[in-house]
C-alpha cells in the first residue's frame, strides 16, 4: 500500500513539474510575441523586408530544430489537410506584411489591438463555418470589440487618423482570421511540423512577393542586424517552438484565458519603451477590445439540466 500510494505522489509531482514547465514556456512565448512591434521598431528597413527577414530566420531555426530532435515528416499522408495548412500559412504571411506596415504608421499599441480582432472574426463566423452555436455572450463579446475598436480609432473618421495604417490593420486581423479557420481544417498536422510549415510557407509567400514587387536588394543598416536576428531568432524560432511545443500539454482554459497576455502586453511594452500615448476613450476602446474578446471565448453559458441529461 505504501509503495503504492508513494507511486502515485511521485507520479503527481512530475506530472505538476511538466504541467508547470509547459505553463511558463507558453507565459514566455506570448510575451515574446508581445514584444515584436518594440523589436521591429528598431530595424531600419521597409515592413516588407522585416517579415521577410524575419519568417527566412525563424523557419530555417525551426526546420533544424525538427529534424535534429528526430522529429518525422506526416503532412504528406493528408493532402487536403495539408492543402488548408498552405493557405493558411499564406494568410499567415499575408497578416504579418499588413501587421508590420500597420506598426510603422498608427503605432505599435493600436495595430496589436486591431490585429486581435481577428479571434473575434472568427468567433463571428463559427456558426457558419464550423456550426458552433452563436451564443449571448458571444454575440455581446462582438459588440464590445466593435465599439472598442471604433473609439481607439475615432480620429481617424474626423481626418486626422493615418486610414491607410487602420485599414492594415483589419486587414491584417481579417487574415488573423482566415489563418485560423484554415489551420482548424488541418487538424492532424500538429506540435513543431505544423509551426515549421506554417513559418516556412509564410516566408515562401512573402519572398514570392517582396521579389515581385522590388526585389531582394537591401542596405541593411550595422544598427538593424542585432535587432534583426532577435525578432527572427527569439521571437519567431524560439517563440513558436515554446508556444507549440507547450499548449498541448496545458488545459484549454488555461491556453485561452493566458492567450490575452499578449495584445496586453504588446500595449503596456510600446507605452514604456516606445513611450507611446493613449487617449482616454482609446484605453477605454482597448480595454473593450480585449474584455470583448475574452467575454466571448471564456464565458460558456450555463447549463441547464435537460442539456446535462
Amino acid at each position: 500500500m505504501l509503495d503504492i500510494m508513494i507511486y502515485y505522489f511521485q507520479f503527481k509531482y512530475k506530472r505538476y513539474r511538466m504541467n508547470n514547465k509547459a505553463f511558463f514556456k507558453y507565459i514566455f512565448a506570448l510575451l515574446l510575441f508581445g514584444s515584436n512591434g518594440i523589436v521591429a521598431s528598431f530595424i531600419d528597413l521597409s515592413s516588407q523586408n522585416i517579415v521577410l527577414l524575419r519568417t527566412l530566420i525563424g523557419s530555417m531555426l525551426l526546420i533544424a530544430i525538427f529534424f535534429i530532435s528526430g522529429g518525422k515528416l506526416t503532412f504528406y499522408k493528408n493532402k487536403k489537410q495539408f492543402l488548408f495548412l498552405a493557405v493558411s500559412s499564406i494568410a499567415m504571411g499575408t497578416s504579418w506584411m499588413f501587421l508590420y506596415e500597420a506598426y510603422t504608421r498608427i503605432g505599435v499599441s493600436i495595430a496589436s489591438l486591431l490585429y486581435y480582432c481577428g479571434p473575434v472574426i472568427v468567433m463571428a463566423l463559427s456558426p457558419l463555418l464550423f456550426k458552433e452555436k452563436l451564443t449571448a455572450n458571444k454575440v455581446l463579446g462582438f459588440l464590445a470589440v466593435l465599439i472598442g475598436v471604433i473609439l481607439i480609432n475615432g480620429n481617424a473618421f474626423d481626418g486626422k487618423g493615418d486610414l491607410f495604417g487602420i485599414a492594415c490593420g483589419l486587414l491584417s486581423a481579417v487574415m488573423y482570421a482566415f489563418m485560423v479557420i484554415c489551420n482548424k481544417k488541418a487538424k492532424d498536422i500538429v506540435g513543431l511540423e505544423n509551426s515549421m510549415l506554417q513559418l516556412t510557407i509564410a516566408f515562401l509567400t512573402v519572398a514570392i512577393f517582396v521579389g515581385l514587387k522590388q526585389g531582394y536588394a537591401m542596405q541593411i543598416a550595422p544598427t538593424s542586424i542585432v535587432p534583426i536576428f532577435i525578432l527572427g531568432l527569439l521571437n519567431t524560432g524560439i517563440g513558436c517552438y515554446f508556444y507549440f511545443s507547450s499548449i498541448g500539454k496545458l488545459n484549454v482554459q488555461t491556453v485561452a484565458i493566458c492567450g490575452y497576455l499578449e495584445p496586453l502586453s504588446a500595449v503596456l511594452f510600446s507605452v514604456a519603451f516606445l513611450k507611446e500615448t493613449m487617449l482616454p476613450l482609446q484605453i477605454i476602446g482597448a480595454v473593450l477590445t480585449i474584455g470583448g474578446a475574452m467575454i466571448g471565448e471564456l464565458v460558456k453559458p450555463k447549463r441547464t439540466k435537460s442539456s446535462t441529461q
